[in-house]
Parts: structure tokens; C-alpha cells; sequence
């Protein structure tokens, strides 16, 4: 599937942006901009089921096969958050980035008898899709309003189904056996995503990894300035 893309700036390099699950590609409205100012040129998707991309069927295969149909290769930079962190470590071998940052990637999602947040699976995930502003506010103090309101509108064309999708993805392990491209991973403090036993591994296995201190599952959005000095070398 040919994906809706959004771009910010008219460098001659490259870096791409892949959003989480419920939302699209406004999530990164000062993530974009930043990395123009900087020279790139950067082009944000809305992965299907999301924004203005089409519908159906979804799966992590799916996800990843549509990034690599839309997107260029060889990128300066990838970077991937939540769902779009499992589709870029996906497609990564594909698209060829120099680099690639997985923020706070859903690689380890909890299984039925995990008892941790995110273990109801599929089902929680597109409860989302009723979610009030006032409940959107109060899940994430940190946002400005502008963001709150950017995710009602997210919320409006998602499709749901995308939740149920990525099914076989809760209980499994798909953290990447190695960094295909040198590989940055950022993470909440703490992480629904990435435990601590999650940390040694991936460091063991050649990530780099650092923590964005303060910032929930959205960094970017909790604390921007937070987010942009933890990719300070990467971007």
C-alpha cells in the first residue's frame, strides 16, 4: 500500500517518521520542523488504518512492507515510534537508513499473563478509540493542548482494527536479534514498552540505549527538548 506521507523542509537528506498505533503523522508537528530547520528533508507517513492512508488488512508485515512501497531508501535517519518502532525494525534491512532510532518500540508487549499495563492486549488498545479530550488530558498531563487536541482528530479516522492486527505481536519477543544500521533506542521513564531486563539485552546486543527522563510512552510530546537532546548525535 502506497502510504499518505506528509513532508516538512526541501534538503537533500532524508529522514523518515513513523508514528504509533492510534495515531498519524501530526504527532510529530515539532518533531518535523526541527529536523527541516536542520537540513533535512523529512517525510512523516500515516500508516494504514491511520490518518489519511488506506484501510485493511493489518498485521506487523503489513506495516513494514508499506513503509518500504512509500518510503526511500537510504535515509540519513529512520525513526520509529511504538508501532512504527516494530515496522521499522521490520523494514529497516529494506529501506537501508545510516540510521535508525526506536522510540520506546513495541518489541516486548506483554502477554495475558503478564498482569502489566497493555496486558489485556488488543482489546484495551482499541478501547482507545473512544477516548474523551478530557480523558486524552488527564492520560497525558505533560501535552499541550494543541496535541490533545491533534489526538481527538487522530482518534476520529482511526481505524481500530489495527489494534487487533498486531495480535500475534502480544506475548511474543521481537526485539531485533542485532542492529541492522547503527540503532539508537529511547525510552520513557519509566518504559511501558522496554523493561529493564529489556535494556541489558538490547545493549548486550549492540543497541544503544537511552532514557528520556521524566517523559511517558510519548517523549515527544511530553517533553520535546527532552526528546531532541536524546538524539543528539543520532539526527
Amino acid at each position: 500500500m502506497r502510504l499518505h506521507t506528509h513532508t516538512w523542509g526541501d534538503g537533500d537528506r532524508v529522514a523518515l517518521l513513523v508514528h504509533g498505533i492510534m495515531a498519524d503523522h501530526r504527532t510529530w508537528r515539532r518533531v518535523g520542523p526541527e529536523l527541516a530547520a536542520r537540513g533535512l528533508r523529512v517525510i512523516a507517513v500515516d500508516l494504514r488504518g491511520h490518518g489519511a492512508s488506506g484501510r485493511g488488512p493489518y498485521g506487523p508485515g503489513d506495516f513494514a512492507d508499506d513503509l518500504v512501497e512509500t518510503l526511500p531508501a537510504g535515509a540519513e535517519v529512520a525513526i520509529g515510534h511504538s508501532l512504527g518502532g516494530m515496522a521499522l525494525a521490520l523494514a529497516v534491512e529494506r529501506l537501508a537508513p545510516r540510521r535508525a532510532v526506536y522510540c520506546d518500540p513495541a518489541w516486548h508487549l506483554p502477554g495475558p499473563a503478564a498482569g502489566a499495563v497493555g496486558s489485556e492486549g488488543p482489546a484495551r488498545l482499541a478501547a482507545g478509540k473512544t477516548l474523551s479530550r478530557e480523558e486524552i488530558s488527564a492520560l497525558n498531563p505533560r501535552w499541550e493542548d494543541v496535541d490533545v487536541d491533534l489526538e481527538v482528530a487522530s482518534l476520529a479516522v482511526w481505524d481500530e482494527g489495527t489494534a487487533y492486527g498486531i495480535a500475534p505481536a502480544f506475548g511474543a519477543d521481537l526485539r531485533p536479534a542485532r542492529p541492522v544500521v547503527p540503532s539508537l533506542v529511547t525510552i520513557a521513564d519509566p518504559s511501558p514498552m522496554v523493561s529493564p531486563a529489556d535494556v541489558l539485552e538490547l545493549r548486550a546486543r549492540g543497541f544503544e540505549v537511552r532514557t528520556v527522563k521524566g517523559a511517558g510512552h510519548t517523549a515527544h510530546r511530553d517533553d520535546f527538548g527532552a526528546f531532541m537532546a536524546a538524539l543528539e548525535g543520532w539526527v
